[in-house]
C-alpha cells in the first residue's frame, strides 16, 4: 500500500474549514438572553424606594416573550439570566460591609431558583391559557426560595414590590401568593394580548378561547383587586391607642456600630427622655407605651445594672411601658430579644426572635466559611437561639404583636401574632449595618403589605431609620429620615377583625403550587405523546 503525503493546503481542499457565522448572524441569538437579562432589571426597578410598581407587567411580559415555545435547557438558561438581572441590584446591599463575595454567592443561589421557574415557564408556555400555569410556576418558585435552604429567604417577592400598586387590596384576600399571582399573571397576560395581536395584523388566524384568555389574564387581577376593596380599612373596631416609635440613632452606620454599643443604648434613651419633656410641656400627646427598635440594648439589661439603670431611667421618665430590643444571654444561649419594660415593675415579658438570618445572627457551615474567609466567621463569633413562641404583648391594654425584622419577610411569623389576638402589629428592626442602601426601603414596603394582609396598624422602629406608622390601608402616615434622632407619635387604630388571608394562611400557596404542579405534569405528559406519535 503506497501512503501519498499531502501538504496543509492540499488538506484544507479536501477539508474546507468552517467560516464563523457573521456578526449580523450571532446578534440575533443574543437577543432573548439580553431581553432575560433586561427584564429583570425592570422587574427590580418596579421595587422601593422607586414606585414604579407597573414596571412588573412590561418585566414579565418580556421575560414571557423569550420563554415561550422555548425547550426546558433554554428556560433553565433564560430563567437565571433574568434571575441574575432582578437579584444582583435588589440585593446590593447584603455586600455594603463585608465586600461583594457573599452579596455575589447568595445572588448566585437564588437565582438557581428562577432558572428553575424559567425552565417550568418554557414547559408550560404551550399549554392553553398558559398565562395561568406559568405565574403558578413562578408562585411556586418564590414558595420555595421563601424555605430552603436555611430556612429560606424570600426577599424579593414579587409582592413586595407593589405597595402603591392597584394590586395591593389582593393581599388582604390569599396574601403575599395570591399578591404576587395576580401581578405575575397580568404580565403573562399582557405578553399573549400582543403576541396574539401580532398575529391578527398578520392576518394570522386566532381562537377566539386564546384570545378570551388571554384578554381575561390581563383584565381579571386588576377587576379582582378593585372587588377586595371593602377589605381594606383602617377604621378602629377596638378603640384607639396613642403609640410613639422612638428612633435613637446610632454612633455610625456599619458593622462596627456594636462597638459603641452603650452609646446605642444612651441614644434611644435620650431620645425617649427628650420625648417625655415634649410631652410634659404639652407639645405631643401622652402615649399609651413606647417601641423602641431591635438591638436598642445590645448590653444585656439583665445582666448589666448600668444598662438596667438606663433603661429604667427612661421608662420611668416618659411613665408609660417600653419594648425594648435587646440581646440577651440566657441560660447559655444567646437571644436577639424583645422586652416589655414597665416603668415601676421593670422588666415583665420578652419575645424572643424566631426567625434569625443565616450568615447574620447564625453561621451554616461555620467550619467550611471559616476556611474560605476568617472574616466572615469572625462577624458572627456566637450564633444566636430560635425562639419558639409567637410575641405579643399587652400594653396598656393593646395586643401589640411582634415580629423582629427578617422575620417580617416571612408570612407565618406575622401572620401568627394575629391569630394569637394581636390587634396591631410592631416591626423593630435595625438597619445600621446597611448604611444608606435601599435595603430599609424594601423592608418598610413589606410592612406595607403586612398592614394590608392582615389589617392591622403596622410600626417600624428603626435604629438609624427609615422609621415608620402605617395605618391598616397601607398608607404611612408618620416615618423619620435616615441617621437621624427622631420619635413618631400618632394615636392609631386596634382592629380585631380577621381578613381571608389571615384566615387561610398558607392554603392560597398550597394551592397555586399544586396548580403549578399540575401544569408542568400536563406538559411533559404532552411532550412525551408528542415524541412517541413522532416515532410512529
Amino acid at each position: 500500500m503506497t501512503v501519498t503525503a499531502t501538504s496543509v493546503g492540499e488538506s484544507d481542499d479536501v477539508q474546507p474549514r468552517i467560516a464563523p457565522a457573521p456578526r449580523g448572524a450571532r446578534l440575533p441569538r443574543l437577543v432573548p438572553a439580553a431581553t432575560a437579562a433586561l427584564s429583570g432589571v425592570l422587574l427590580y426597578v418596579s421595587f422601593p424606594p422607586r414606585t414604579l410598581w407597573w414596571l412588573a407587567l412590561p418585566a414579565f411580559a418580556a421575560f414571557g416573550w423569550v420563554l415561550r415555545g422555548r425547550g426546558v435547557k433554554a428556560g433553565l438558561g433564560l430563567g437565571y439570566l433574568f434571575g441574575l438581572g432582578f437579584l444582583l441590584p435588589l440585593l446590593v446591599w447584603t455586600g455594603v460591609e463585608v465586600g461583594p463575595g457573599p452579596w455575589l454567592a447568595l445572588v448566585a443561589i437564588e437565582a438557581l431558583f428562577v432558572a428553575l421557574v424559567g425552565a417550568g415557564v418554557a414547559a408550560v408556555s404551550r399549554l392553553p391559557a398558559w398565562p395561568v400555569w406559568a405565574a403558578a410556576v413562578w408562585i411556586a418558585g418564590e414558595a420555595a426560595r421563601a424555605r430552603v435552604p436555611f430556612h429560606g429567604f424570600p426577599w424579593g417577592k414579587v409582592a413586595f414590590g407593589q405597595a402603591d400598586g392597584v394590586f395591593l387590596p389582593l393581599a388582604a384576600v390569599g396574601g403575599t401568593p395570591l399578591l404576587g399571582f395576580a401581578v405575575v399573571l397580568c404580565g403573562f397576560g399582557l405578553c399573549e394580548v400582543i403576541r396574539l395581536a401580532v398575529d391578527v395584523r398578520r392576518d394570522r388566524a386566532v381562537p377566539r378561547s386564546a384570545a378570551l384568555a388571554a384578554l381575561a389574564g390581563l383584565a381579571v387581577p386588576p377587576l379582582a383587586a378593585l372587588a377586595a376593596l371593602p377589605l381594606v380599612s383602617d377604621k378602629a373596631e377596638n378603640g384607639t391607642a396613642t403609640i410613639a416609635v422612638v428612633q435613637g440613632n446610632v454612633p455610625r452606620a456599619g458593622l462596627d456600630f456594636n462597638a459603641q454599643r452603650r452609646a446605642v443604648l444612651d441614644y434611644h434613651a435620650r431620645e425617649t427622655e427628650r420625648l417625655a419633656a415634649e410631652v410634659k410641656a404639652g407639645k405631643v400627646p401622652r402615649p399609651d407605651f413606647v417601641l423602641w427598635p431591635e438591638n436598642s440594648s445590645d448590653i444585656d439589661p439583665f445582666a448589666n445594672a448600668d444598662a438596667r439603670a438606663v433603661i429604667d431611667g427612661a421608662a420611668k421618665a416618659v411613665g408609660v411601658p417600653v419594648s425594648v430590643g435587646g440581646v440577651v444571654e440566657r441560660d447559655g444561649r444567646l437571644l436577639n430579644e424583645q422586652i416589655l419594660w414597665d416603668p415601676e415593675k421593670g422588666p415583665v415579658d420578652t419575645y424572643d426572635k424566631r426567625q434569625i438570618q443565616p450568615f447574620g445572627e447564625y453561621l451554616p457551615l461555620r467550619s467550611l466559611l471559616d476556611a474560605i474567609n476568617e472574616n466572615w466567621t469572625g462577624m458572627v463569633r456566637q450564633d444566636f437561639s430560635r425562639g419558639d413562641e409567637p410575641g405579643v404583648f399587652t400594653l396598656d391594654g393593646a395586643r401589640v404583636g411582634l415580629a423582629t425584622c427578617y422575620e417580617a419577610a416571612f408570612d407565618w411569623a406575622v401572620r401568627d401574632t394575629v391569630t394569637h389576638g394581636a390587634q396591631m402589629i410592631s416591626v423593630p428592626s435595625n438597619n445600621a449595618t446597611f448604611g444608606r442602601s435601599e435595603m430599609t426601603y424594601q423592608q418598610l414596603a413589606m410592612s406595607r403589605i403586612r398592614a394590608v394582609e392582615h389589617s392591622r396598624t403596622v410600626t417600624v422602629p428603626v435604629t438609624s431609620g427609615v422609621s415608620a406608622i402605617i395605618l391598616p390601608d397601607g398608607t404611612i402616615t408618620r416615618k423619620t429620615g435616615m441617621f437621624v434622632a427622631d420619635s413618631l407619635v400618632q394615636e392609631v387604630p386596634l382592629r380585631s377583625f380577621e381578613t381571608p388571608a389571615t384566615r387561610l394562611g398558607v392554603l392560597p400557596e398550597i394551592v397555586l403550587v399544586l396548580v403549578a404542579a399540575g401544569g408542568v405534569g400536563w406538559a411533559v405528559a404532552a411532550a412525551a405523546r408528542g415524541r412517541r406519535a413522532g416515532d410512529v
